[in-house]
């Protein structure tokens, strides 16, 4: 069996291969049982990221989020390491999902009269 460390190199040589152009996986074999299943397969989001970035965004959850430890095991500063989280955040595509509703949907229920003028200025401000 691989180790931690034999799955991120592979991963790597395969990002340093592909260059960062997405890629389609068509065989995947589970190690356990030999089994092979053949289809088209996209590869989870965070494999999109570079080996550093991943293994970053892995140390991020080691750490609980803490953003002291980050500053700590990376050596570099506060600003440095939210930089870099906003960054890979953004190349995630991730969708906001503490956001509210647009402003068009807020006026179209305004419209409907299923809210009131007070409510609908309230959860715009909200935004």
């Amino acid at each position: 069996m691989k180790s931690q460390g034999d799955k991120l190199n592979s991963w790597a040589v395969l990002a340093d291969i592909t260059k960062g152009e997405p890629i389609e996986i068509e065989r995947v074999r589970l190690t356990s049982t030999g089994v092979a299943v053949e289809g088209r397969f996209e590869p989870p989001v965070l494999a999109a990221l570079s080996a550093a970035d991943q293994v970053f965004v892995a140390a991020f959850v080691r750490s609980h989020g803490s953003i002291k430890e980050m500053e700590s095991l990376f050596g570099v500063s506060y600003p440095t390491v939210k930089n870099r989280l906003n960054r890979i955040g953004s190349a995630l595509g991730f969708l906001d999902v503490m956001s509210g509703p647009s402003r068009e949907d807020v006026l179209a229920r305004l419209e409907k009269g299923s809210i009131s003028v007070d409510e609908a200025v309230r959860i715009i401000k909200r935004e």
